[in-house]
């Protein structure tokens, strides 16, 4: 079978094409036939080394890739689901040694897999169970009451739009920040106020919304610049580890989606809100999977809007 991984940490180049065993379904679990794998920022951690430690317990290759979508095409013995083999379905993949998304067939936990949504290729598709999921737990963590606010940072992304999307959905009140080529996508997203994007970004977040929000999703992982931007005793989503001194009662969250890796309802809600065309999916580009280097280095070049996306 073949993979994309890394057998020593670096730069983009450090990804090769890799042969492994073909994986087959145990009790409780799916295979599916990869035919799309999203690049995430959190896939160059895998490949940096920034994993190391946690990557240890198990041999290289290392292969990165947190979610995919295919055809499922084995269902493990004793395995309870209303999926058939042959669908085209999408997962959420938690990558452990050479067990990543980057791959030409996953086993994953049958409750880490829903449909497709309907009307959506596998490439598309790919870009919603680890990004939405993530962009679910910031909100359900911030538990806001309809007609809330709620401010997001890099609300371009692929993350951040989601977090726009379904704030929108929750009926919750949405500051957005974006660059002047994309203020119109952020308005198109569903934000009620955009503003520029920044290291001041707080300033103007205030600006729009006096004594400040009622909370904060920090998508373009800002950290203390944006606590101004935020009430007192409002709360913070942070998708990173948070760096800086919290004030005036203000509450981080760390949003650790692997805490979501089965919540297969949340993960098919969202797929209803594809086909309600209340979300977007969103591709930026896809390449061939051996040209998952490229991808990388235009990932961490910045700029991207929506994800890129390897095909096998």
């Amino acid at each position: 079978m073949r993979a994309v991984g890394v057998i020593e940490f670096g730069g983009p180049e450090a990804l090769k094409v890799v042969e492994l065993p073909e994986p087959h379904a145990g009790p409780g679990q799916v295979r599916i036939r990869v035919h799309a794998a999203t690049v995430n920022p959190a896939d160059t951690f895998t490949r940096n080394g920034a994993r190391a430690k946690a990557l240890s317990r198990n041999p290289p290759p290392y292969v990165p890739g947190m979610d995919a979508a295919g055809v499922l095409d084995e269902i493990g013995e004793g395995t309870r689901t209303d999926l058939t083999v042959g669908e085209h379905v999408m997962a959420i993949v938690l990558p452990s040694g050479s067990q990543g998304a980057y791959a030409e067939q996953i086993v994953v936990p049958v409750e880490s897999v829903v449909r497709v949504p309907a009307g959506a290729s596998d490439v598309e598709a790919s870009t919603l169970p680890m990004n939405g999921l993530t962009a679910r737990l910031a909100l359900d963590l911030l538990a806001l009451k309809p007609g809330q606010t709620l401010a997001v940072t890099g609300a371009a992304g692929c993350f951040g739009g989601y977090v726009v999307q379904l704030a929108k959905v929750d009926g919750l009140r949405v500051v957005a920040d974006a660059s002047d080529k994309d203020e119109q996508l952020v308005h198109d997203l569903g934000a009620d106020i955009v503003v520029r994007r920044g290291d001041d970004v707080a300033d103007r977040i205030l600006a729009a919304v006096p004594g400040g929000v009622d909370a904060l999703v920090d998508g373009a992982v800002q950290n203390a610049l944006v606590l101004p931007a935020v009430r007192d005793g409002g709360q913070i989503a942070a998708v990173r580890p948070f760096a800086g001194e919290t004030v005036r009662g203000i509450t981080v969250h760390q949003v650790l989606v692997a805490s979501y890796l089965r919540e297969q309802t949340k993960l098919d809600r969202l797929r209803q809100l594809v086909e309600d065309g209340a979300v977007t999916l969103r591709v930026a580009d896809s390449f061939p999977a051996e040209q998952a280097l490229e991808a990388h280095r235009i990932l961490e070049a910045g700029g991207t809007r929506g994800r890129l996306v390897l095909e096998f």
